[in-house]
């Protein structure tokens, strides 16, 4: 979309988004927060524990990215090299993985998004269309894959209210930002409508970091009878953004912004278009029984750029996720359970050319001969189901299980009179298993305790011995979880505290080993601890009428290191986990003034974080104040008017917002181990809206 459309839509457009059905004739942008925050729904099963930020966490920082909001959470934590390069760790599960995120499972409103060799991308969704994100942390949620990091279910908005809205929502910022989001949303008899499209571009902080991204996400249901409803979804995104890459500790120090010099002379980029398409059914056959069923397919298509090879792929996935939600009794006990299946194949090709950049006139990349040809098969199948039974009004247990099949098939095209450069691998089922007990010990106070089994499967790259070969050795990660927790509400639920306490024991620890520029291996080396304590504390505190002030602290204590890990004959037992920090801490002020006002300040803490298992190199600590400001003001019965304002970084500080772990130089350059965060930057938004 160019400037002058994107302008011309503001000018007709309005504030109100969407949620669940909930008749509000007049509602203000400050209103709607509170509203969503009321409305969150939980996905997880039952007394599973798990943690959900929604529109209150979302207006703490910019409309630009998820990883704030995401990085709020205890026990969380999103290392992001730019606005296309994150990687999710929860737990310190992930932290050794050089790029993307792995270890976990992606749900987009109930459908995974996770592919076939078990990598997340999370920058294919807009915040602004999402009206809340939910973490299940570790391996207990058996109905959402038991990978050993846990599971992240995304929910995007729907209509809220009996009525027909648009809005827009048009940001501008500091290095080349502008982000305009366009929603339309609709909901009468039974049918509702959401339709957003988003914009944005940047040319980032950084040398070669341009940023473009336009995606359109539909989300259309309809309640047939009140026993049958259909849901359709669809997302796409097309974005093409720069990649400035990592850099060694002393371009580091001297100048932050740039890019590391080869990415920067071939101009590297990527450039994706992703699609999401699910149809869910919804029948209620009883009281006492319903079922959920999701068929879906994805695509993408990627191509990226790199000085070493230019990357030229695409995949193809699709499956079916069905539940049955049903209620029995068990020795005169009423009982919930969930019975289901979930199954996912996807087809990856991809190929690989020279770069011939050196020879481009200073144009950047130019593509050459091709070097790779590989077609990878992958199939996962998960079996769960789960039983919740209240003993009491005060006790309940919950027992749930989950069993994996997952399956490669590896075709290699360009090899040549080697047998293995095309074979399966066949993982055996794994069985795992999943106990809950909570005990509430009033209205407001509860405890729990949690044990799961776990396991975390290598990708394709990682199964593959260095001659490309399949390697049969490799196994799955698999681990034990034990976790106790608490939530308390108190002083008329002004107060909400939640700690947990955990400890997961992870066997066969999957080590990835760069070989060469573009080559990675993967190897099990040993057994790993992961301890932590993790708090949240948010207070709300009424000074007067109309004005509110709610601090939080949220805050992660980690104690993870190698138990029993030898990497070629160096033995690093006892030593801290590469790649996670002990401390980390998120704090904050929210400020609401009258209806239509508000102030939010938050300030994040991360300690510093072990680089090499022989922990002989750690990132330096840092400290991050950002704040944001608005008002949104309801002028007439149909039209209102919003504007923030926000700074982040308000400090100017320098910081790694990302690192990479045990990384090699090549050719005799400086390992490079840091993605620098932003500088100081400051951005405003415009909010119309209109209601018919």
């Amino acid at each position: 979309m160019n400037h002058t459309l994107t302008i011309v839509l503001l000018l007709f457009t309005t504030i109100l988004v969407a949620q669940d059905p909930v008749d509000r004739d007049s509602i203000t942008q400050l209103d709607e927060v509170i509203l969503l925050d009321a409305l969150k729904r939980k996905n997880a099963i039952g007394i599973v524990p798990s943690d959900i930020v929604g529109a209150s966490v979302f207006q703490n920082s910019s409309p630009v990215s998820l990883v704030p909001s995401m990085n709020q959470i205890p026990g969380v934590y999103v290392f992001s090299g730019a606005l296309n390069t994150n990687r999710i760790t929860i737990r310190g599960v992930g932290a050794r993985t050089l790029f993307g995120t792995d270890k976990l499972r992606l749900y987009y409103n109930d459908i995974p998004v996770t592919d076939g060799s078990g990598v997340s991308t999370i920058e294919a969704f807009d915040l602004e269309n999402l009206s809340q994100i939910e973490v299940i942390k570790g391996p207990k949620g058996t109905t959402y894959g038991t990978n050993l990091g846990g599971a992240i279910i995304l929910n995007p908005k729907e209509a809220l209210g009996n009525a027909t809205t648009i809005s827009n929502n048009f940001t501008v910022g500091a290095f080349g930002l502008l982000k305009n989001n366009l929603s339309f949303n609709h909901y009468e008899n039974g049918l509702r409508l959401g339709v957003q499209y988003g914009h944005t571009e940047t040319d980032g902080y950084r040398q070669n970091s341009t940023f473009k991204r336009d995606g359109l996400l539909v989300n259309l249901g309809y309640r047939i009878d009140p026993k049958n409803r259909v849901n359709l979804l669809l997302n796409h995104i097309d974005y093409t953004a720069q990649i400035p890459s990592s850099l060694g500790a002393t371009a580091f120090a001297e100048d932050p912004s740039q890019a590391t010099f080869t990415w920067r002379a071939s101009q590297g980029f990527e450039a994706n278009k992703y699609t999401l398409t699910g149809l869910n059914y919804h029948h209620t056959f009883s009281e006492k029984l319903e079922n959920s069923t999701s068929v879906f397919y994805t695509y993408l298509d990627h191509y990226e750029a790199r000085p070493f090879g230019i990357l030229d792929e695409f995949t193809n996935g699709y499956g079916i996720r069905s539940r049955f939600l049903g209620k029995t009794g068990i020795l005169d006990t009423p009982a919930n359970y969930v019975l289901g299946t979930e199954g996912y194949r996807d087809v990856y090709v991809w190929d690989e050319f020279q770069n011939n950049f050196e020879d481009n006139n200073g144009n950047g990349s130019l593509q050459g001969a091709k070097f790779a040809d590989n077609k990878e098969y992958r199939t996962q199948l998960n079996l769960f189901g789960s039983l919740e039974v209240p003993f009491s009004e005060t006790f309940t247990a919950q027992v749930g299980v989950n069993l994996n099949k997952t399956k490669y098939n590896y075709r290699d095209f360009f090899g040549q009179g080697s047998e293995n450069r095309s074979a399966t691998r066949n993982f055996k089922a794994i069985l795992l298993p999943s106990l809950n007990l909570n005990y509430q010990l009033s209205n407001s106070k509860s405890v729990y305790f949690n044990v799961s089994r776990g396991f975390s499967n290598p990708t394709l790259e990682q199964s593959l011995t260095p001659d490309g070969a399949v390697n049969p050795d490799i196994a799955q990660e698999t681990g034990m979880n034990y976790e106790l927790g608490t939530q308390l509400f108190l002083d008329r639920k002004r107060l909400g505290l939640q700690l947990a306490v955990y400890q997961m024991n992870i066997q066969n620890l999957l080590v990835g080993e760069r070989i060469d520029n573009d080559r990675f291996i993967g190897r099990n080396a040993g057994k790993t601890r992961h301890r932590g304590l993790e708090l949240a504390v948010k207070y709300r505190l009424p000074l007067a009428d109309g004005f509110q002030l709610s601090p939080f602290v949220n805050y992660t204590l980690t104690d993870h290191s190698f138990i029993d890990f030898v990497d070629e004959e160096e033995d690093f037992s006892g030593n801290p986990l590469t790649g996670v920090p002990k401390h980390r801490a998120t704090a904050g002020l929210q400020l609401q003034l009258f209806s239509f006002c508000y102030w939010n300040v938050t300030y994040q803490h991360v300690g510093a974080i072990p680089l090499t298992d022989a922990n002989s190199l750690s990132s330096d600590s840092f400290n991050v104040l950002n704040t944001r400001l608005g008002f949104y003001k309801k002028l007439t019965d149909r039209f209102s008017l919003g504007m923030d304002l926000g700074i982040n970084n308000l400090f100017d500080i320098v910081y790694a917002q990302s690192v990479l772990i045990n990384t090699n130089g090549f050719g005799g350059n400086e390992p490079r181990y840091f993605y620098p965060g932003d500088a100081r930057n400051a951005y405003g938004s415009l909010r119309l809206g209109y209601r018919f």
